[in-house]
C-alpha cells in the first residue's frame, strides 16, 4: 500500500501544482517550458509507475470494504463508454469539448466513479477515491485560473466523430485485450 500511495501523492501532487500553486507553476513555465514540461513529465511517469506497482500489489492483500451485485459492471460498463471519448476531446475541439467544459476532468470522474462501483478493497477505494477527490478539487479549482489552451487541430465539428470513432476503438481495444493485458484483470464478469 505504500507504493500505491506514494505513487498516488507523486502522479495527483505533481498534477496539482496549477490547484495550490499556479503561480509557482507559471514562472517555472516561463523560465523554460521544455524543462517544466520534462520534469512534470518525468515526475508523472515515475507516479503513473509507482501507482501501477503499488496497486498491483495492494490489491491481493487488501481488505475488502464492500462488494456490489455482478451486474453492476455493466453499469460500469455504460459509464465507461464516454471516457475514452472526453479523454481525447480537447485535441479534437468540437461540440463535445464545448459541452464538456473540461471533458478530462469528466473523464477522470466519470472513470474513478465507475470503478468505485464495482471495486471495494481498500486499495481500490484508495486508488479510485483519490483520483475522484482529486478531479472534483481541480474542476473548482478551475473556476480561479486563467484557461491554457492544449495542443490540438482547429475546432470543426467533424472533430466529434473522430472523437468518437477513436474513443470508442480505445474503449472497445480496452475491453477486448488492453484492460487484462495491462492490468491483469477481465473488465467484465460473466453473469450466470
Amino acid at each position: 500500500m505504500t507504493l500505491l500511495i506514494l505513487g498516488l501523492v507523486l502522479f495527483l501532487g505533481t498534477h496539482s501544482i496549477s490547484i495550490f500553486a499556479d503561480p509557482l507553476r507559471n514562472s517555472l513555465a516561463a523560465k523554460s517550458e521544455v524543462g517544466w514540461k520534462a520534469i512534470y513529465g518525468l515526475l508523472s511517469l515515475a507516479g503513473i509507475v509507482l501507482i501501477a506497482k503499488g496497486y498491483a500489489d495492494a490489491r491481493t492483500t487488501a481488505a475488502v470494504l464492500y462488494t456490489t451485485p455482478v451486474w453492476m459492471s455493466h453499469v460500469m460498463a455504460l459509464l465507461m463508454l464516454p471516457v475514452f471519448i472526453l479523454f481525447f476531446a480537447p485535441y479534437f475541439p468540437g461540440r463535445i469539448k464545448a459541452a464538456a467544459k473540461h471533458p478530462q476532468l469528466v473523464a477522470v470522474k466519470l472513470w474513478a466513479f465507475s470503478h468505485l462501483l464495482v471495486n471495494g478493497s481498500v486499495a481500490d477505494v484508495v486508488l479510485f477515491g483519490s483520483f475522484l477527490a482529486w478531479a472534483v478539487v481541480d474542476r473548482i479549482s478551475l473556476k480561479r485560473r486563467a484557461p491554457r489552451s492544449v495542443p490540438g487541430l482547429p475546432e470543426a465539428g467533424r472533430n466529434d466523430v473522430i472523437v468518437v470513432i477513436l474513443g470508442l476503438l480505445v474503449y472497445v481495444a480496452f475491453v477486448k485485450w488492453l484492460h487484462m493485458n495491462l492490468i491483469g484483470v477481465a473488465p467484465f464478469v460473466p453473469m450466470g
